[in-house]
């Protein structure tokens, strides 16, 4: 494959991460920062000790702080940018775009205002087909991957040709990518397990055992196989990487922005105070809301995720989250006969 011109918009942990993964993979790439001193720092000392600490960058990943420099003529644009800022960027990039290129979302999140998963803010607002558009998930701790941990990854779209373009310029000796054409499941098992593990880091913060948690775990897989599967994904999606994978690293791990943002609930801080003292988006917080809209939209039961919602706006104590979900009507596990 020969790719000309690649370029991650968006110098965040998971940007970063995802164009050194590139750029490891042998393509060359450019990373826009939004500051300058960032964009310089990346290109000359090959580290971006904000987000991912003293740990080195390959030679192949240079960066701007000139979004349109960086657009224009790529070939693979890799979308990083906080998903609720999606629309906005987008819209400035859009006459800049080459025809034909492959836009690729990083995002997991939901539009709060529309109710869109990413792809379909994408296809909106730059105006492509869905066969050009990719979405990248799974169970992807950035700083992990920085420091060239093995993992695997789900690259979906509805056209497999880009999938595997995608997923070629992705592939190296730590990071394997998987490709799969149901779009769907894929954005919605990396949007709803954030709000899961906010879930999870209250019980943390709670000191809740690991029965608790694992009980919100599993049923937040439930909860989210539910409202994904009346959207249309196929139930091997949330049991696979960008699902069950992707839930339990986002759920297990101190790395976690979500599980960590929950946890501070937990152990008694407000929402603005933990807004404050988190430097990095916990997508679970924004989203939430709009992930309920979506159940409710599709008739689709949603405790977790209306219990999360009910604590981030005051409405139930973080210590009430756990007693509420157990004292739920009693009902059967399995199919209903």
């Amino acid at each position: 494959m020969s790719v000309k011109k690649t370029a991650v918009l968006g110098a965040g942990s998971w940007g970063t991460t995802y164009a050194a993964v590139i750029a490891d993979a042998g393509f060359p790439v450019t990373l826009w920062a939004r500051r300058a001193e960032v964009a310089e720092e990346i290109t000359s000392a090959h580290t971006n000790e904000r987000y991912l600490g003293d740990r080195v960058l390959p030679d192949l990943l240079t960066a701007t702080d000139d979004d349109i420099a960086a657009v224009t003529d790529a070939e693979i644009i890799v979308l990083a940018v906080p998903a609720q800022t999606l629309r906005d960027n987008l819209g400035r990039w859009k006459s800049h775009l080459r025809p034909g290129v492959i836009l690729v979302s990083l995002m997991k999140g939901i539009e709060v205002e529309t109710g869109k998963r990413m792809s379909e803010v994408i296809a909106d607002v730059a105006e492509v087909s869905p066969s050009q558009i990719a979405v990248v998930s799974g169970p992807n701790l950035a700083r992990e991957i920085a420091d060239r941990q093995p993992t695997a990854t789900v690259v979906a779209s509805e056209n497999i040709d880009t999938a595997e373009a995608v997923a070629e310029i992705s592939a190296n000796g730590y990071f394997r990518p998987y490709t799969n054409t149901d779009v769907v499941g894929v954005e919605m098992g990396g949007a709803v397990k954030n709000i899961i593990a906010l879930a999870v880091g209250i019980a943390d913060g709670q000191k809740l055992g690991d029965n608790s948690k694992a009980s919100i775990i599993t049923r937040g897989l439930a909860e989210t196989s539910r409202l994904a599967s009346v959207m249309g994904a196929q139930p091997h999606t949330l049991s696979g990487l960008a699902g069950l994978g992707d839930l339990v690293a986002t759920c297990a791990s101190p790395l976690s922005r979500n599980r960590t943002f929950g946890r501070h609930l937990g152990e008694g801080m407000s929402l603005d105070d933990v807004i404050a003292h988190t430097s990095q988006t916990a997508e679970g917080v924004k989203s939430a809301p709009a992930v309920l809209a979506l159940g409710r939209r599709y008739d689709v039961d949603l405790p977790i995720t209306e219990a999360v919602c009910a604590v981030l706006v005051g409405k139930l104590q973080v210590d009430e989250l756990a007693g509420l979900l157990l004292s739920r009507k009693r009902k059967h596990e399995g199919p209903q006969a």
